[in-house]
């Protein structure tokens, strides 16, 4: 299996290691925190921490899973931020469903050229 020629090779960006840390209150969602690494794994201060969370919103339609980025250099700060990203994010994702069904709306089914009529005329069936 790993000698198929159309399957890709999938490797590590060594220079782009991050060590994940994940924090959660259990009630309202989870906060990661990305610290860049080098690659025998201590940290590599000339990067940036990054910051993300993730949240689920009950809706009628049944579980919405958000994940966003948080733009923050701490993590109180990135505390702080949260509910304002899930706002953000949320909107986001309003705007994207609402967008999509503007599109599916909005497709016309057209038949092709002269589909419907053959040699017997419209509304006619013809058997092969």
């Amino acid at each position: 299996m790993a000698n198929e020629p159309n399957l890709p090779d999938i490797e590590l960006d060594a220079q782009g290691l991050y060590r994940e840390e994940v924090f959660t209150d259990r009630k309202a969602g989870t906060l990661r925190r990305l610290v860049p690494v080098t690659v025998d794994g201590s940290d590599d201060p000339a990067r940036d921490v990054l910051y993300s969370g993730q949240t689920q919103l009950l809706t009628p339609g049944g579980v919405l899973p958000l994940m966003f980025e948080i733009d923050a250099k701490t993590l109180p700060e990135a505390l702080t931020k949260f509910s304002g990203s899930v706002k953000i994010a949320l909107e986001q994702a309003i705007d994207e469903a609402r967008e999509y069904r503007r599109e599916a709306a909005s497709r016309i089914v057209v038949p092709e050229a002269g589909a419907g009529l053959g040699p017997m005329g419209p509304g006619k069936l013809k058997l092969p």
